[in-house]
């Protein structure tokens, strides 16, 4: 089984390490010729601590990374996904899975990065990963559990096949709404958890406050037509746990450090230099809630 990664960050390096695991053949993506020299060059990421197999194929050149793959996994910043998918359409045939493992909605058009890519592709051969999982865990081979949301029964058996072994747990749904809003809005939900604990208040708050946000986003993925029971899964509560809690999620230091009253330009370096998802998708979240005159109070003060 051939993989193609389009992405090269933390994340897309723990994709391909999960597929190395799994023997299967893989070829990475970047747009960054200069990200691609020094990956060659060092053999190893300075994004996560990854050695990188020297038979993995790393490549700016889009149709060589994806012409020959069974499936194509989306491991690029949220604001790319279209950029990206328009690309990937030149070369794109629909025999082939694409797997998302990116986590965001696009501003301008407050779609979902499954309904970009599916309208870029004319295609439904997609799945959807998400899950509390941090890269640095997933490359040490810790156990992980990951939520799997598709509608294609390909597209199922594929990430399955790809993904799943004995150190990552994939649970399968067919809420693919719940599971990309879970997904999304998670990152933004860590700003102000960050923020919350840079104050110092204490666990009692944070714990209140994780707790309202759980309930609002129940209450969202039901509004938008998803199944509320997904605040439960791996791409929810495990998620929101996970990124809401840890120094090693860039959203919640970001938040700290805010809490913290860290100065404006030592935070203005953090951002400009970290991939913050959180900080793109509040401005989206907020603007999809007010088109779909949706009241939510918690996103109204996080922004």
């Amino acid at each position: 089984m051939k993989v193609a990664i389009l992405g090269t960050g933390a994340y897309g390096m723990a994709i391909c390490s999960i597929a190395r695991s799994n023997n299967l053949e893989i070829k990475m993506w970047t747009n960054s010729e200069e990200e691609k020299d020094m990956l060659l060059k060092m053999g190893k990421s300075n994004k996560v601590d990854y050695v990188i197999p020297k038979d993995i194929i790393i490549t700016t050149d889009m149709k060589e990374a994806v012409v020959d793959s069974d499936i194509i996994m989306f491991v690029v910043p949220a604001e790319f996904t279209s950029s990206v998918a328009k690309e990937l359409k030149k070369y794109y045939n629909n025999r082939q899975t694409v797997c998302i493992a990116s986590k965001g909605i696009e501003q301008n058009t407050c779609l979902f990065l499954y309904d970009i890519v599916a309208r870029k592709l004319e295609t439904s051969n997609i799945s959807v990963i998400s899950g509390g999982t941090f890269a640095s865990d997933i490359v040490k081979k810790e156990p992980c559990g990951l939520s799997l949301a598709t509608r294609s029964k390909v597209a199922k058996e594929r990430t399955i096949k790809a993904l799943s072994n004995n150190y990552i747990k994939l649970r399968y749904t067919k809420d693919i709404i719940g599971t990309e809003l879970c997904g999304a809005i998670k990152n933004v939900i860590a700003i102000a958890s960050g923020m919350i604990d840079g104050m110092g208040y204490s666990r009692s708050t944070s714990a209140m406050f994780i707790t309202e946000s759980l309930n609002d986003i129940k209450n969202l993925i039901k509004t938008l037509g998803g199944n509320k029971k997904s605040i439960l899964s791996f791409a929810g509560f495990g998620d929101l746990l996970l990124t809401s809690t840890s120094d090693n999620s860039r959203n919640y230091t970001l938040g700290k450090m805010i809490g913290e009253g860290k100065d404006r330009k030592e935070v203005a370096n953090y951002i400009d230099n970290t991939t913050i998802e959180g900080l793109y998708t509040l401005k989206s979240i907020k603007k999809l809630l007010r088109n779909k005159k949706i009241k939510m109070p918690i996103i109204d003060l996080i922004y």
